[in-house]
């Protein structure tokens, strides 16, 4: 039984290490898949700003949790984790290894860690939803901070989404803690982590490059063709980078130029909070996602532990 989580900030060829790795194992006699662990590619339509790869460029390798949400639907990782977990048992149950890959810190600890969240109030999570429109982030950060100061620290400010959920949690459950992660997690099955991880000038300068490459690829056309699909009521897809920039630009709210900065401002500052969280994977295989040796020795050493 195999468990892989392939890990890193965007831009660190997360998505190439997975398909090396799934060619690797075949070619030792095992099949792999890829159990996708990034947010924002849950969501149909959403490719060019998410550098989801197409069916065409995923190699044979067989893909999950691609393109299962419309863009209306609420991304949640209470329901990613037990969709997550069931595809890698029915992997692991045929004999294969599951490639757990994505950016998303949250996401891929739900899956191998033993994380348990709690439930939802519809009434309380739309009256903070109802506050956080009317106040902003800061307010309602500034309230969790005075609830539970070791919480607000790990959540972004301006998250509000976040924020909502944490002060839901305390509210719910009368535990401050309950909205925080375990400091020693309990893994959920036995599992490798890598951890790809590039020099931060190297890594900014081909994050501005790959932002604005989105531009140039199509990604406003993509959402004019996602605004009749109900981009525009869609709780989480409409905020994602580059897709709420994009939507400003279409309705004349941002030039093209300051769309563009905007993503690649807020790239930046997304890619170094990932760093920072799968910093805490102590157990990680830490890789040179630029040295093209130390990638492919590492696909090696994989492949070969089974």
């Amino acid at each position: 039984m195999t468990l892989i989580a392939i890990v890193g900030a965007t831009g660190t060829g997360k998505s190439r290490f997975a398909l090396d790795l799934a060619h690797a194992i075949a070619e030792a006699g095992r099949p792999a898949e890829v159990v996708n662990a990034d947010a924002m590619q849950l969501y149909r339509g959403m490719d060019i700003g998410t550098a989801k790869l197409a069916p065409a460029e995923r190699e044979g390798v067989p893909h999950r949790l691609l393109d299962v949400l419309d863009v209306t639907d609420e991304a949640s990782v209470a329901a990613y984790q037990s969709e997550a977990r069931r595809a890698v048992d029915e992997i692991l149950a045929q004999g294969g290894v599951a490639l757990l890959t994505g950016g998303s810190g949250l996401y891929v600890s739900s899956v191998i860690h033993d994380l348990r969240f709690p439930g939802t109030d519809a009434a309380v999570r739309a009256r903070l939803e109802a506050e956080l429109d009317e106040v902003g982030p800061g307010l309602l950060h500034r309230r969790l901070r005075e609830l539970d100061a070791e919480t607000a620290a790990s959540v972004d400010p301006q998250n509000g989404r976040r924020i909502v959920r944490a002060l839901e949690v305390i509210e719910l459950t009368g535990e401050p803690k309950a909205a925080r992660l375990p400091d020693v997690p309990v893994p959920w099955r036995p599992h490798r982590i890598v951890h790809l991880r590039s020099e931060r000038a190297t890594l900014v300068d081909r994050l501005d490059a790959r932002a604005a490459a989105m531009w140039r690829d199509g990604l406003v056309e993509e959402v004019r063709e996602l605004i009749p699909a109900g981009l525009e009521r869609g709780v989480t897809a409409r905020k994602a980078i580059g897709y709420a920039q994009a939507l400003a630009q279409v309705h004349g709210r941002m030039t093209e130029a300051d769309a563009i900065a905007e993503t690649q401002a807020l790239t930046r500052t997304y890619a170094r909070r990932q760093v920072g969280w799968f910093k805490r994977y102590a157990d990680a295989a830490i890789v040179d996602a630029d040295d093209r040796a130390a990638v492919e020795a590492e696909v090696a050493r994989q492949a070969a532990l089974g």
